[in-house]
């Protein structure tokens, strides 16, 4: 049986830093749902907040840490370069820190391999995301931002940014969808090749996830007297990435914090491997280039 205590784990990324490995996520979540979400998480023992510029939220986020009365220096907090703020990266951060409430952040990503002209909203035919990533590494000197990473690159353009000149810091981690619709144990080797962390967003595949109905995870709930939901952050967990489960229901945020005591055994994480189902949660049809490309698999 794997380590039980999930909710004081912690994961050691390539700069030194310790990321918690469960986290609240706030994308999709309604303006004035927000900030109780965060304070109630923070109060239930959450230690690692998820935001981004592109969900509008940071103000409330700010606002859900000061009321949650938890010290700044004990958080976690993320946030993300918004697509078409690409070329205005300190501006962008400041922005963000300003939102936010604080000094600097733990962890600042390229949300996206997508730097996107705010005025035509194409992608830019003299800078990509190598370009951004070369202003990004100029924060790490300025105490804004801790550590920084990507989000939503897989292989093809990871081996882009590593090859290129210009990097001169590997991301300390990349956010990606998983889940057991959507394990890409390619692209989670790949990172952890690199020294790159592997963190999970819709670590339960979306809301009314097809997954809550799936018979190995369904059986697995009932053995272990637990929810889908537990099951699949703990799989997660044991696979070895951060989870960032999300939701502005109490009950819901404290029960996604349930998870010590227990665990899954090798067969039974075996078991989730061997999902057959793929899905999606988040592709790139919305982008005007091409992120995705089917090889992570």
């Amino acid at each position: 049986m794997a380590e039980t205590k999930h909710t004081t784990k912690s994961f050691k990324l390539n700069t030194g830093a310790s990321i918690p490995a469960v986290g609240l996520g706030t994308w999709q979540s309604k303006p004035n749902e927000v900030s109780k979400a965060v304070e109630a998480a923070l109060r239930a023992g959450y230690r690692h907040i998820d935001t981004a510029a592109a969900y509008g939220n940071e103000k409330e986020v700010g606002e859900g840490i000061k009321a949650s009365g938890v010290p700044r220096e004990d958080i976690w907090l993320t946030t993300k370069l918004n697509n078409p703020d690409h070329k205005c990266v300190p501006e962008a951060i400041d922005d963000s820190l300003k939102n936010l409430g604080t000094s600097y952040v733990d962890l600042y990503l390229m949300h996206w391999p997508c730097s996107l002209n705010p005025d035509t909203k194409q992608a830019y035919d003299d800078w990509d995301f190598v370009d951004t990533w070369r202003e990004l590494q100029k924060l790490v000197d300025t105490g804004k931002v801790k550590n920084i990473g990507v989000s939503n690159f897989g292989i093809k353009n990871l081996e882009k940014l590593l090859n290129a000149p210009s990097t001169k810091i590997v991301p300390a981690a990349n956010q990606i969808e998983l889940h057991p619709a959507n394990p890409s144990p390619k692209l989670v080797a790949y990172n952890s090749s690199k020294g790159i962390h592997s963190s999970g967003y819709s670590p339960l595949g979306s809301s009314d996830s097809p997954l809550y109905k799936n018979e190995t995870i369904l059986a697995l709930a009932e053995a272990k007297k637990r929810t889908p939901q537990q099951v699949l952050l703990v799989w997660g967990v044991q696979k070895g990435w951060s989870v960032l489960p999300k939701s502005v229901t109490e009950s819901r945020i404290k029960a996604n914090w349930d998870l010590d005591g227990w665990g899954l055994t090798e067969e039974e994480v075996a078991k989730i491997d061997a999902i057959p189902d793929r899905f999606k949660v988040c592709t790139d049809d919305w982008l005007p280039i091409n992120v995705f490309f089917g090889d992570d698999e």
